[in-house]
C-alpha cells in the first residue's frame, strides 16, 4: 500500500480521531464557549453594560458566535432589552405567561427569528451595539455563513461524526437559551426577590447555561455582572469573568448590591429611604416570608369557597394591575371576607408604592414611609409589625 493509500482513510476519519467519549467532550467544549460567548458578551456585556471586555475578547466571541449560532449582536440585544421593558405582557418577545410554555420552549428560536425582524425593536432597543465594517459587511450581512463554515470545520476535524456534533451546536442555544431559560425560567423554580415578573431560578447552580440558571437574580439586578446572590448559589460565568478581569481582560462595572443592616432608626430617613428603594425586591421578598404565617392561618378560616390556597398566595404577592379581571374579581370577593388579609395585602401594596411614585419628593416618601411603619405596627398583625422593626434596619 502506498503512502497515499494509508493517509486515506485517517483523512476519511477526520484530522482528529478521538475515542467515543472524547467527541462527547469535545462538543461539550465546544458548545460551553457558545453559552460563554451569549451570557458573557452577548448579555452581560452588550445588552446590560454591566461588564467592559477587551477588544479582542470581544471580538472573538463576536466570531465564534458567528460561526455556531449566526446570530446578530445587535438583534439579540434589542431582543433581550425589550423582554425587560415588557416583560409578561402581549409585547413581551417570549413570555410562557403570556404565549404558554410548550410555545416558548419548543418554537423559542422561531419567537427569537419573528422579533429579530421587527425593525422598530432593532431601532429602539438596539443601540450601543458593534457598528464596525465587519459586523455590517460580514456578521450581519451573511449571518448564516458562519454556521455553514462551522459544518465544514467540524466535518474537517472529527470527519462523519463531526455532522453529528454541529447538529448538536446549532440546537444548542435554541433549546437552552431561547427555551429553557425563556421558557422554565419564567415558569418553573425558585424565586430570591419578588420581582414584578414571573422570572425564577431554575437550579441554584449555573453550570451548564454559563449562570443563566439564575434568572430571577438576573432579573432583580439586571445590571449585575454576577448573577448569583447566595452562599449556596454558583455562577461560573462569573468565574469566568473574574478570571480574565485578573488578567486585564474585562472591567466589570456593576454587581447586585449586597444588603446591609444597621441599627434600628425610630425615625425614617433620606437614607434608609435610599437602602430600601436600592434593596426594593429583597424589601418585597422578605415581607412575603413574614406575612406567610399569618396569611396561612386566615386561609385556614376561610376554605369554604376558597380558590386553590397557591393561587391565593400568587394573586397576594403581586401588584392589582399584574392580575386578570377574573382575578382581580376573585381576590376582592375574599379579601371582604377577612379583614386580616385584607390589611396585609393593602400594605403590600402601599409598600411597593414607595418607589413607584416617581413624581413625589424626597420629604414625601420619607414622611409617606413612615406612616408605612406606624400603620404596620399599630395594625394588630405581630407579623406586619416585627417586619416593620426589622424594615428599618435596611443600611
Amino acid at each position: 500500500m502506498s503512502e497515499y493509500e494509508d493517509k486515506m482513510p485517517n483523512l476519511f476519519n477526520g484530522l482528529i480521531e478521538l475515542p467515543w467519549w472524547g467527541y462527547v467532550l469535545a462538543t461539550l467544549a465546544m458548545t460551553h464557549v457558545t453559552i460563554a460567548g451569549v451570557t458573557i458578551f452577548l448579555h452581560r456585556s452588550q445588552a446590560h453594560r454591566a461588564l467592559d471586555l477587551h477588544p479582542a475578547v470581544g471580538h472573538f466571541f463576536r466570531f465564534w458566535l458567528w460561526l455556531t449560532t449566526g446570530m446578530v449582536t445587535r438583534a439579540w440585544v434589542a431582543i433581550h432589552r425589550k423582554h425587560h421593558a415588557r416583560c409578561e405582557t402581549p409585547e413581551d418577545p417570549h413570555s410562557p405567561q403570556v404565549l404558554g410554555l410548550k410555545k416558548v420552549l419548543l418554537e423559542g428560536s422561531e419567537l427569537y427569528r419573528a422579533e429579530a425582524a421587527n425593525q422598530e425593536t432593532l431601532d429602539r432597543f438596539g443601540h450601543g451595539t458593534p457598528n464596525d465594517w465587519i459586523e455590517n459587511r460580514l456578521y450581519t450581512a451573511h449571518s448564516g455563513l458562519g454556521i455553514k463554515l462551522m459544518f465544514l470545520i467540524d466535518v474537517l476535524l472529527f470527519g462523519p461524526i463531526g455532522i453529528t456534533i454541529w447538529a448538536v451546536q446549532m440546537l444548542w442555544i435554541p433549546l437552552f437559551a431561547a427555551g429553557v431559560i425563556n421558557g422554565v425560567g419564567h415558569y418553573w423554580g425558585y424565586r430570591n426577590f419578588t420581582c414584578e415578573d414571573a422570572s425564577t431560578n431554575i437550579l441554584p447552580w449555573g453550570i451548564l447555561i454559563g449562570g443563566e440558571e439564575l434568572h430571577n437574580n438576573h432579573h432583580a439586578y439586571g445590571s449585575s455582572a454576577k448573577l448569583s446572590n447566595r452562599w449556596y448559589e454558583f455562577d461560573i460565568g462569573w468565574t469566568y469573568i473574574r478570571a480574565m478581569e485578573l488578567l486585564g481582560l474585562a472591567r466589570v462595572n456593576r454587581v447586585a448590591p449586597r444588603v446591609r443592616w444597621g441599627e434600628i432608626k425610630h425615625f425614617c430617613d433620606v437614607d434608609l429611604l435610599n437602602a430600601i428603594i436600592t434593596h426594593r425586591y429583597d424589601v418585597l421578598t422578605r415581607f412575603t416570608r413574614s406575612v406567610r404565617g399569618a396569611v396561612a392561618q386566615e386561609l385556614d378560616g376561610l376554605r369554604d369557597g376558597l380558590p386553590d390556597a397557591p393561587l391565593v398566595r400568587r394573586w397576594l404577592n403581586l401588584d392589582q394591575k399584574a392580575l386578570k379581571p377574573s382575578e382581580q374579581a376573585e381576590l376582592s370577593s375574599l379579601l371582604a371576607r377577612s379583614d386580616r388579609l385584607k390589611t396585609i395585602y393593602q400594605m403590600r401594596q402601599d409598600l411597593a408604592a414607595l418607589w413607584g411614585r416617581s413624581t413625589a419628593s424626597s420629604e414625601q416618601l420619607v414622611r409617606q414611609l413612615q406612616e408605612w411603619c406606624q400603620k404596620a405596627e399599630a395594625s394588630g398583625i405581630e407579623a406586619l409589625s416585627q417586619f416593620s422593626v426589622r424594615l428599618r434596619r435596611y443600611a
